[in-house]
């Protein structure tokens, strides 16, 4: 299950002209984009649920906080199972990739919408 909610959050959805019409300010929710990002980490927060080095998933507790701060945070339980099978580290090594692009994509909306 793909999400890409910070991309479809933080881009126009009627590109008028322009240079880049897609990033303008005039057209961009600033609210639906955090959101969007929220969304996506709360994704990844699921996803990476097995992984047992919890400093990603408190990173990742502490990004949604910020984007949300009168949100309660949701303390990291232990990771429960082991990642035995060659399949399933292969998906958990997918899903960490896919999360680092993510988070540089996260990272430029984040530059952009602070500027």
């Amino acid at each position: 299950n793909s999400q890409i909610n910070t991309i479809k959050s933080c881009t126009s959805q009627d590109p008028g002209p322009g240079n880049c019409p897609v990033l303008e300010s005039s057209t961009l929710d600033r609210s639906k984009c955090l959101q969007g990002i929220y969304e996506d980490l709360k994704t990844y927060k699921a996803e990476l649920g097995n992984l047992k080095d919890l400093r990603v998933l408190t990173s990742i507790d502490d990004m949604m906080q910020a984007l949300q701060p009168h949100s309660p945070a949701t303390p990291q339980p232990l990771p429960s199972t082991t990642l035995g099978s060659f399949q399933a580290r292969m998906r958990l090594c997918g899903v960490l990739h896919a999360f680092c692009l993510r988070a540089v994509t996260i990272s430029r909306m984040l530059g952009y919408l602070s500027a």
